[in-house]
């Protein structure tokens, strides 16, 4: 039982291609089962290679998955086609009397701003509260794990000297947590960022977790039980040619960019990159999506309740 998908939505083709089961709605229908209803909060400006990035690893289960693309109610991208934002994207305030039993938050190429800056963070607000009453388990990611952090723990955001760009080694500080089972004990995970929030400042925060953590980046994956919380730093979720997208298009600008760290071989960008965090991007969506299963109430109604 795959993930469930719009006939028409291009990442269905994309994963279809890939080897992941895809379904249709009437082909859901038919099957007599509870799926796990996750939602993508979608705040990258490039949203149809985000949403085939999420849909990817959450969608490798035989679990049936219902994903829903979810927006911003008033903010209006500039970067995706209206079209694809009409038919494949629900705004929030559609959805706020829904229950989830999973939701994703994804970055957002705002970190220069402070977030009470950012045009829509009000209502970002509105959304962090709403998870607690209609959200089961929640996982915010890099700027939305940073702005969600500082919400629920007034854990502060710093700029770094220079941005965290490439593919850094990060320990598992925590292989019996849930999250990480099957995690190797040092793993390679994508990093682009300019913003870090501190291991000390985080430790100073009671009830968060570091379960991830690099000695040149610092922490990677925080665990906030008390919120059904994980906050996610950095990419898992990125394909092989992500970080030279990235690359290439700051080149083209003529942008200050240094070459992304441990990520080309032998750091020539005239050479293809090596995807050695593809496995743990699925180890860790995987051990979510199983969490999830396995704690969310049979009963969505519940959800929030219990």
């Amino acid at each position: 039982m795959p993930i469930k998908l719009p006939a028409t939505l291009p990442a269905r083709d994309v994963l279809t291609r890939e080897g992941v089961m895809v379904m249709s709605d009437s082909s859901a229908a038919r099957q007599d089962i509870r799926p796990l209803r996750i939602g993508l909060l979608n705040l990258m400006p490039k949203k149809a290679e985000t949403e085939t990035q999420f849909a990817r690893v959450i969608g490798a289960t035989p679990l049936q998955i219902d994903l829903t693309l979810l927006r911003m109610s008033a903010h209006e991208s500039r970067n995706t086609p209206a079209q694809h934002l009409e038919a494949f994207y629900q705004r929030f305030r559609d959805v706020a009397l829904q229950k989830f039993d999973g939701l994703i938050i994804t970055g957002a190429p705002i970190e220069h701003l402070a977030f009470d800056e950012v045009t829509y963070y009000d209502e970002l607000l509105q959304i962090f509260a709403w998870t607690q009453t209609h959200v089961h388990h929640t996982m915010a990611v890099c700027w939305g794990g940073m702005a969600m952090m500082n919400h629920f723990h007034g854990v502060r955001k710093d700029m770094l000297a220079k941005k965290a760009f490439g593919c850094f080694r990060h320990r598992n500080l925590a292989p019996s947590s849930p999250y990480l089972r099957g995690f190797s004990d040092d793993l390679v995970v994508p990093v682009s960022r300019w913003t870090e929030m501190r291991a000390t400042d985080i430790a100073a925060a009671p009830g968060l977790e570091v379960l991830m953590q690099s000695p040149e980046v610092g922490p990677c994956l925080v665990d906030d039980p008390a919120h059904r919380t994980l906050y996610m730093f950095n990419h898992l979720e990125y394909d092989s040619a992500t970080l030279k997208g990235e690359y290439d298009r700051d080149v083209a600008a003529g942008g200050s960019i240094e070459v992304p760290v441990n990520y080309y071989p032998d750091d020539d960008p005239t050479r293809a990159p090596e995807n050695r965090w593809r496995s743990h991007g699925h180890l860790l969506y995987g051990n979510l999506r199983n969490h999830i299963y396995l704690t969310s109430p049979f009963d969505r109604v519940l959800i929030g309740a219990v």
